[in-house]
């Protein structure tokens, strides 16, 4: 059997060679950047951050499976791949332990903006004790945009900051409010609720055409003097014109970015000139969370292998 990863050799934390070891009875062939050109050849497909559309499925003559090392599968025509009976599936963040990780990265941007990380090696070269003067959490309000895997893990940990949490999903459900220790859950539609009211906004949500750009000029000028944006989804829920320009103008307090609009960012971007926490895509790559994708993909591809039914399918 041979695989095709999307991905170069050395991506992902060193989880490419520890797939080879866990399976090595199947060929993987790593591509050379985040692409790929042609499926001839392949039975199965881990698409990284590729985009998996129509014209490159027609070049698979036998692709079997299009399996996701993590939960992402926005790139891939899911419509496209079961017309040609290919099977598409990812690996649940809440299994993983790519939510966890992912939240504790957001709750760390939180704390950085609070406390004017950006500052603080300037006071200590210029021995400035007891400089800057931060933010507490604690009453703060914070929303919560998208309440899936991630969402889940981040109301779990912020509960103890003593945190006023509000939120907004596909659907609103007092229930589900009531379980993650919510103040007010609401749909999408409430969105401009959840700005006005939030001290950091903290996206968690896949960008598709119901997210894409949600926030957008109209929604930034809804949100409070001041506040904090954390992006943990995907760059293009954010329009970036829009985003710069608010940051320019100060009516937004700063930011923290673990996805971009281009992939990798380019080092030059007027985004860095601001007050922005930024890290390279980075929320799902912990010990931890690249343990549980391991276990994911090589569980589906062992099945394949073996003639088993595939876990987490889309398709």
């Amino acid at each position: 059997m041979r695989v095709l990863i999307a991905a170069d050799e050395h991506a992902w934390g060193g989880l490419i060679p520890s797939i080879r070891q866990r399976l090595p009875d199947i060929e993987f062939v790593a591509s050379a950047g985040h692409a790929a050109e042609s499926l001839a050849g392949f039975d199965a497909l881990i698409p990284g951050m590729c985009k998996v559309d129509a014209a490159l499925l027609a070049t698979a003559d036998r692709l079997a499976l299009i399996q996701q090392a993590g939960t992402g599968l926005e790139g891939i025509d899911i419509a496209a791949a079961k017309q040609r009976g290919i099977m598409v599936a990812n690996v649940p963040s809440d299994s993983s332990g790519n939510a966890d990780s992912v939240a504790e990265l957001g709750i760390w941007m939180m704390i950085g903006l609070a406390r004017r990380y950006h500052e603080i090696a300037d006071c200590l070269a210029q021995q400035q004790l007891g400089q800057p003067v931060g933010l507490g959490l604690k009453g703060k309000t914070v929303g919560l945009v998208g309440l899936g895997g991630i969402g889940k893990a981040l109301a779990a940990r912020l509960r103890p900051f003593g945190m006023r949490m509000i939120g907004v999903r596909r659907e609103a459900d007092a229930a589900f409010a009531h379980q993650h220790g919510l103040a007010w859950l609401g749909d999408m539609t409430q969105l401009p609720q959840l700005l006005q009211q939030a001290d950091f906004v903290v996206l968690s949500l896949p960008d598709n055409p119901q997210t894409h750009q949600i926030i957008d000029a109209t929604a930034l000028a809804q949100m409070k003097p001041q506040s904090f944006l954390i992006n943990l989804g995907r760059g293009g829920l954010i329009d970036k014109a829009a985003f710069l320009s608010a940051l320019k103008n100060r009516s937004l307090a700063g930011a923290g970015l673990d996805v971009f609009w281009q992939e990798p960012p380019d080092p030059q971007d007027e985004v860095f000139r601001y007050n922005v926490i930024a890290t390279p895509h980075i929320g799902g790559v912990t010990d931890i969370s690249l343990a549980g994708n391991l276990s994911g993909v090589c569980d589906n591809l062992r099945r394949l292998r073996d003639g088993e039914a595939v876990a987490n399918r889309w398709a």
